[in-house]
């Protein structure tokens, strides 16, 4: 009969036997494990490497674009008559500031009615703005008119006001009780002598200048004009003396008096001084970021590399090639000289930034300071991938991976223009309401349909009112289109504000179109034309991209000249060589990802002969359970056969014994 449990019969502890055996036989999975245990470490040792090289592009990317080292501030010495906001086109500078007077929105008011559900009446308000001057009006070109319609459900004092503040006309309407009575407030949102109002009435009365009905809000102070509201605040200019130089705008935010410098006024009869210069503290940051980024990157290196002599402990990747080639692809970069783009700089030394003995970089603060405050210094290009032209109305766009370093040759076959349509002959300065009032246009592939205001116009007020209403189409305005336009001797000429070959004008119909435009003469605009570093450049507007050695250099070209218009000097500076040169190590399939690749599958790998070798061990186990019992019960027969004998010995006679 078989044994149920081995070692019963034979007394042997079989499965301490096999136990041990198979402690033996598991050898090289515990090699494996700790083949493992040792990838898996490194495994993790490169993703704190991957993760400091990232930080360290971060730092490095932050002062790779020229933007970086454009910043300027302003600073005012008295902030109550002034404030100010410098962009990176201003230059440096000092300036004094005399505010003598704000601007102001017009306003006006109404007579008096006894509640504000009084009755003004029904009929229709158009609003205009521009400038009353010598007694007469001239429309703003910036701003389209707007009619308002005032039914019976609307036609009491509150309903006028909310009509008009729904209307979004340019102006706002109040209702205020000066103790005698209410009155309507109709007041200009654009301060301003051009915003002046001019409110036309349409009364259903029939008179649209008598002192009943809506007529009672019609204002026109030109000569001869009907002026039943009453003004309270005049529309007024901002008036600056700005270094001695008288300066008049419509807005209190002076945006162009200084280049690159926006003002804002904030008190009469007030002076004060402005001073303009490089923001260097930004830069500053910027830097020491760089340097403190590096010694992170530097401590994380080491720390996974080194080699402990005291106590005779190497780290995970002491002696690894990667982080060898990482070290030495750095330190041999920082160790070259730039090819500047004229900057006066060519190593980091040049701004304080030193190796020390531990491969850490130093910063010396005083030295980066002289170096910003140095104008024939430009610490842009020791970092940025920047060019510098020569000609002031050439300027530096941009450039991709394929710029090469190098001083390359701008010549200008043909300089960007507008998309123009001019009238064949003069202009009807008259405007027919439902007659001859409607214009449509075409103006950089976006089509508008638009209403004249009815009048008799100038031929300067009807160049305005076409311009406003072009401008004041919503499908154009979306889209970011505007035009100008001109007369001379009363042939109208409409403008895109657009460069290039996707600028132009059409017009496409409308029944005011032959009166005012005849058959116009059509030009479409044209795209810059001219090669950089003598190698033909592609145009798009006013940007010419070379190719060759140049390819991806992108340079703005605007007024002057067609001909040679001087150099570009394009370099890369260490924080764009640094940017891509970890970029290329942190890519896929790159120097950092393509190590950990390997140790992945080699980790891969040993999980597979771990499977195989689980499955030898299944069958090396029940190889020994199978031959431990057989041997169990072939020692249990025995040791049955043995007893047996030894009862039958017992049993025979004892020799020399008697017969009874």
């Amino acid at each position: 009969m078989a044994l149920s449990s081995p070692g019963i019969g034979s007394g042997l502890d079989v499965n301490s036997l096999v136990s041990q055996l198979m402690a033996l036989e598991q050898r090289p999975l515990s090699l494996l494990n700790t083949k493992e245990a040792k990838f898996q470490a490194q495994l993790s040792a490169y993703g704190s490497m991957k993760g400091a090289l990232s930080s360290f592009q971060s730092a490095v990317a932050s002062l790779a674009s020229p933007a970086k080292f454009s910043a300027v501030k302003a600073s005012v010495a008295d902030a109550t008559v002034v404030s100010a906001n410098a962009a990176s086109s201003a230059s440096p500078g000092s300036y004094s500031i005399e505010v003598q007077t704000l601007a102001q929105a017009q306003k006006l008011k109404s007579g008096t009615f006894a509640t504000t559900d009084a009755t003004v009446g029904t009929g229709t308000l158009t609003i205009q703005f521009g400038t009353y001057s010598g007694g007469s009006f001239a429309l703003n070109p910036d701003k389209s008119a707007k009619t308002i319609s005032i039914g019976s459900a609307n036609s009491s004092l509150a309903g006028v006001r909310d009509a008009i503040n729904a209307a979004d006309a340019g102006v706002s309407a109040s209702i205020i009780n000066d103790g005698s009575g209410y009155r309507l407030v109709i007041a200009s949102k654009d301060t301003g002598q051009a915003n002046a109002l001019k409110i036309s009435v349409d009364d259903d009365d029939l008179d649209d200048s008598d002192a009943a009905g809506l007529s009672l809000l019609a204002y026109n102070a030109a000569t001869g004009g009907t002026t039943n509201l009453s003004q309270t605040v005049a529309a007024q200019n901002a008036t600056a003396v700005i270094d001695g130089i008288t300066v008049t705008k419509s807005s209190n935010m002076l945006t162009d008096a200084i280049d690159g410098v926006t003002l804002t006024l904030l008190k009469e009869n007030g002076t004060t001084n402005l001073t303009v210069a490089k923001d260097t503290t930004g830069i500053k940051s910027a830097v020491e970021a760089f340097v403190k980024s590096f010694n992170d990157l530097n401590a994380t290196l080491t720390n996974l590399s080194k080699y402990d002599a005291a106590s005779k402990q190497a780290s995970i990747l002491t002696g690894d090639a990667t982080v060898r080639s990482v070290q030495s692809q750095l330190r041999g970069l920082f160790n070259t000289a730039l090819s500047t783009a004229g900057g006066g700089l060519t190593t980091l030394v040049d701004i304080g930034v030193t190796f020390q003995t531990d491969g850490t970089l130093k910063l010396d603060s005083s030295k980066l300071t002289a170096a910003l405050n140095n104008s024939a210094k430009d610490v842009s290009t020791l970092f940025a991938a920047i060019g510098k032209p020569t000609d002031s109305l050439v300027s530096f766009v941009s450039s991709t991976t394929e710029t090469r370093n190098g001083s390359y040759a701008i010549n200008v076959t043909q300089l960007a223009t507008q998309g123009k349509a001019v009238g064949g002959g003069d202009a009807d300065l008259e405007i027919v309401a439902g007659v001859d009032d409607t214009l449509s246009v075409t103006i950089d592939g976006v089509s508008a349909s638009l209403t004249l205001a009815a009048g008799t116009y100038t031929a300067a007020n009807l160049a305005a009112e076409i311009q406003s209403k072009i401008n004041g189409a919503s499908a154009l305005s979306s889209a970011g289109i505007s035009v100008a336009v001109t007369n001379a001797g009363n042939v109208l000429a409409v403008t895109s504000n657009r460069y290039g070959s996707a600028s132009n004008v059409v017009i496409t119909g409308g029944t005011a179109a032959t009166q005012l435009f005849g058959t116009p003469s059509v030009t479409d605009g044209l795209d810059v034309a001219g090669s950089i570093g003598g190698i033909a450049a592609t145009g798009s507007g006013q940007a010419l991209t070379g190719a060759g050695d140049a390819a991806g250099l992108k340079i703005n070209v605007t007024g002057d000249a067609i001909g040679d218009r001087g150099t570009v000097s394009f370099a890369r500076g260490y924080a764009d060589l640094l940017d891509k040169l970890v970029g290329r190590m942190l890519e896929n399939d790159g120097l950092v990802d393509g190590r950990m690749d390997g140790i992945n599958a080699s980790i891969k790998d040993l999980g597979t002969r771990r499977e195989a070798l689980g499955r030898r061990l299944e069958l090396i186990e029940k190889r020994y359970r199978t031959q431990f019992t057989a041997l169990d019960a072939m020692i249990a027969s025995m040791t049955q056969t043995s007893n047996y004998l030894q009862q039958q010995l017992a049993n025979l006679p004892t020799a020399g014994g008697s017969n009874s």
